[in-house]
Formats: structure tokens, sequence, C-alpha cells
């Protein structure tokens, strides 16, 4: 027998269950999410075009805990039919790039935002989490400025929501560092975009899931500790150039590049070429983006305020790097016998 949506809210709600909304939650950051919350027995609904592109979220719960739900972000009676009856409603869609009319920065970082958060209101939820970006503030892309207008559009039509600004975001499943250990094993030298000064706090994608616990879950005790209406900046606890990437890089896949200086109007030059494969390596934009520096601010609230310790690179990376060694992730224990 099949049951309707609302049948079986229904049935939760009158087993006093929570329940909670994620948008993109099949991606990066937002399937960690979803793990975390069906972790402490929320029912999450993960709301997303293609339900069916979900289900492999479903053994992360309970059966019936995770349920995929379809949701059109560019209608907002879609948008508040994901959120109706939720407790807690966390956003983590973003893109990394723009691709034709259909997937643009304005699109995902502003009106998909400013649809939720009219719905969250409108439904009264009791926390919505919207996850940013570090440096939206500072940096002059159009990355940058769509995240900071999305940040100003969901705090003007829900004023108690909690903003996360992750730094760089690193994990077994990340286009960060698994992109470059990638490359570093078909090309002779990596670039150095801008002389590789810009500085990154990358952050481990665990530790932004937890973030967005502790905004759901901490209690209204103290003004201090009340996530409601604040802006958090997530960072790990190592601050490296460009440049000290690589070396960390280096340093776990065993693969020793030579690293090439590239200027940023040369980067732009590359970038535009490279914009034009179907998942780009590289942007315009994302040359733009990296001309400012990407750490926590002095004083700003982060995960010491959230009474957590973020992870250090040194403690995941040899989890998921190791497979990029010369021979695999046996080379190692290989050579010791």
């Amino acid at each position: 027998m099949s049951h309707s949506w609302a049948d079986q809210k229904g049935f939760f709600m009158s087993r006093h269950y929570q329940i909670a909304t994620v948008f993109g939650g099949t991606g990066f950051v937002g399937r960690q999410v979803v793990r975390e919350l069906a972790l402490r027995g929320v029912i999450v609904k993960v709301a997303t075009r293609v339900p069916e592109r979900a289900n492999y979220l479903r053994p992360c719960g309970a059966v019936g805990q995770i349920v995929p739900f379809i949701c059109r972000y560019g209608d907002a009676e879609s948008v508040a039919h994901a959120v109706k009856g939720s407790d807690f409603v966390i956003n983590c869609v973003g893109i990394l790039f723009e691709r034709g009319k259909s997937s643009t920065f304005q699109k995902a970082h502003v009106e998909v935002p400013a649809r939720i958060a009219q719905a969250c209101a409108v439904e009264g939820v009791e926390r919505f989490v919207h996850v940013s970006s570090l440096s939206c503030d500072k940096a002059q892309s159009k990355y940058a400025k769509s995240k900071l207008e999305g940040e100003k559009a969901v705090l003007a039509n829900f004023p108690r929501a909690t903003i996360l600004r992750p730094s760089v975001i690193f994990g077994p499943d990340d286009h960060f560092f698994k992109m470059f250990a990638e490359l570093s094993r078909y090309v002779p030298c990596l670039p150095l975009i801008g002389g590789g000064h810009t500085q990154l706090q990358p952050v481990y994608v665990g530790d932004v899931a937890d973030a967005v616990m502790a905004c759901l879950f901490t209690p209204r005790v103290r003004e201090k500790h009340n996530p409601e209406g604040k802006i958090y900046e997530l960072g790990g606890p190592e601050v490296l150039t460009f440049r000290q990437v690589y070396e960390k890089l280096f340093t776990y896949t065993e693969r020793k590049r030579m690293l090439v200086s590239v200027p940023w109007g040369m980067a732009k030059v590359q970038a535009s070429f490279l914009s034009l494969l179907p998942s780009p390596l590289l942007t315009c934009d994302q040359v733009e983006t990296l001309k400012s520096d990407n750490v926590v601010s002095p004083g700003a609230y982060g995960f010491e305020t959230l009474g957590l310790q973020p992870k250090s690179l040194d403690l995941i990376l040899p989890g998921y790097l190791e497979g990029y060694r010369p021979g695999g992730k046996l080379a190692g224990s290989a050579y010791k016998t």
C-alpha cells in the first residue's frame, strides 16, 4: 500500500519525530548533513529535482527515515511544499561555475535561497541554516558577490536564519585536493596562479556538517550561544598558501611536481579555454576569486563559538590521498615488508 507524504508526516508527527528538509542534499556537503541528521533520529526530506539521485542516501537511516522529495527550485510553490511540516531547513545548494541561462550564480545563490527563506517564514520553521562561502564579503568575483547577495536575501526574509561561511572544503569526495591529485598523475607541472600567495584555511566536510548540527540543536539559553541570526566563519586549524597546499598534496601522494608561477592575466587567458570543458578545471571567475585570501576574519564567530574543534589536514588527507601514490594504497606497506 502506498502512502502520501501527508500520511507519512502525520505518522511521524504523532510519534514526535523532528523533521528536516535539506536542499542540495545529494551534494558534497548536503549528503554529510543528511547522514548526521539521520544519526540524530531526524526524519529527512532530501529536496531534489531528481528524487532517484537521492536513493543512495536511504541506507544512511532507518527504513523510511530518509525521503527523497521532488522539488523544482525555480518554483516557489514547490519549494514551499518541500519545507511544509519541517522543524529544520538546511540549504546546501551551490554551484562552482555557470552553465548557460539555466544554471547561473544569480539563480542558485540568490533566488533559490530567497524562496527557501520565504517558505521558512510562512511555515514557521524552528531553525534555518544557510551554507554560504567564506570571504564572500571581500572577494570581487561573480561567485562571491552572488553568495553575499544570497545571504542578504535570506536574512531579509528570515532574520533568524543562521549563515555558515566555510573556507575551501576538503574530504574524501572533494573537488579540490582530489582534482590536483588526479592532475599530478598526468602532468609534469602544476600552476601557481598569481604566484601561489593566496591564503586558504581548508575545512573538513565533516566539521562543516557538525557546525550545521550545532546550529540546529543549540538551545536558546544565552544570547552569546544562540545561533539564530548569526554568521559563522568556518576554517580549519591551518592557514596555508596555495604553494603550501601543493606541498601537502605532494607529501601524501608521493608525487613531486614542478610548480610554475602563472600571472593573473595569463591565468585568465588559460581559464577562458578551460572553461569550455563540460566540467571546467578553472574559470575566469575562479581566478578572480583567488585574488582574495580565504581565511577567517579576526573576532568572527566560528567553530570555537559553537563548541567544536576542527580537524587538521594531516588527520584526514592520508586516508583518501594514499590511493594516488605510485603503486596505489598498498605501495607503502609493500616497500616496508
